[in-house]
């Protein structure tokens, strides 16, 4: 837990850097994030004693929890303001619960309970209103989003534990994948001129978010995806948005509805509070 809780705060100061970055398109900030974090975990590759289809695995579940995923979610910040991305990732617990339950071939009420109280509790949160045009393409973005991450962690999780390999010897192989969809999708339509005029800010923010919130931050969640249970897991994938509203007015100095705050994360401490009564019966 201490490890989904550190990418969680991580995440909570990196959210307001993408639409920085997004000008310079979708597929090509998702390219960039993929690579720098590939070249991060290259060296740690190990693949010696590794079954080919084991390799292969690992390659499919990079290109969905990280290349599909972020060319959704990068593209979904033309359609939405920053507020309504936040405000549409919080459905991921849910996702996370029901992939689980079709890779396992059964249904986990339970489980499904406390993704969906970690849902209500971000909503409080977030209090966000939603405009009544022009977000439909941007929604469903968001929900493809959080579909392949779901899909990927859940993958990841099965996966890594079935090896029994150190989570940086495979996650080099994750970002491979990741990698040559991203590529694929940016090459075709790569804008040079705009991406020659990228400001030295513009570079900065994308080696930020390919080392450090995309490198080191899925290293972190996905080491400590494999560690617990697939509630905490499920609950998890919502922490940095409350997280994200505290540094908002602490570090930054933004107004925040403290009262909401408080309702909001009471109720996804509450929600993990009763995965792990129900995980101790």
């Amino acid at each position: 837990m201490v490890f989904l809780l550190a990418v969680s705060l991580l995440w909570a100061l990196s959210f307001g850097l993408i639409p920085r970055v997004s000008p310079l398109g979708a597929p090509f900030v998702a390219a960039a994030r993929s690579l720098l974090a590939l070249a991060l975990f290259l060296p740690f590759v190990r693949i010696r004693g590794l079954a080919r289809r084991d390799g292969f695995a690992l390659a499919l579940v990079g290109a969905l929890q990280f290349g599909l995923m972020y060319v959704f979610y990068t593209a979904s910040f033309r359609w939405l303001l920053p507020s309504e991305v936040a405000l549409f990732t919080i459905f991921t617990p849910i996702l996370v619960a029901l992939a689980d339950d079709a890779l396992s071939l059964r249904m986990s009420w339970s489980v499904l309970g406390v993704a969906a109280l970690a849902v209500a509790g971000t909503a409080i949160c977030l209090g966000a209103r939603v405009r009544q045009e022009g977000v439909l393409l941007g929604f469903l973005l968001v929900m493809a989003s959080n579909a392949c991450f779901a899909l990927g962690q859940v993958g990841y999780r099965r996966l890594a534990r079935r090896l029994g390999r150190p989570d940086r010897q495979l996650m080099g192989l994750l970002f491979t994948g990741a990698a040559l969809v991203t590529l694929a999708m940016a090459v075709p339509g790569i804008d040079l001129p705009r991406i020659r005029q990228a400001s030295a800010s513009q570079i900065l923010v994308l080696a930020y978010l390919g080392l450090v919130a995309s490198g080191l931050g899925f290293f972190l969640f996905n080491t400590g995806a494999r560690k617990v249970d697939v509630g905490t897991l499920a609950v998890f994938n919502n922490a940095k948005v409350p997280l994200a509203i505290l540094a908002s007015g602490l570090v930054f100095g933004e107004r925040v509805e403290w009262i909401r705050l408080a309702m909001g994360g009471g109720v996804i401490a509450f929600a993990l509070a009763l995965n792990a009564t129900i995980r101790g019966r």
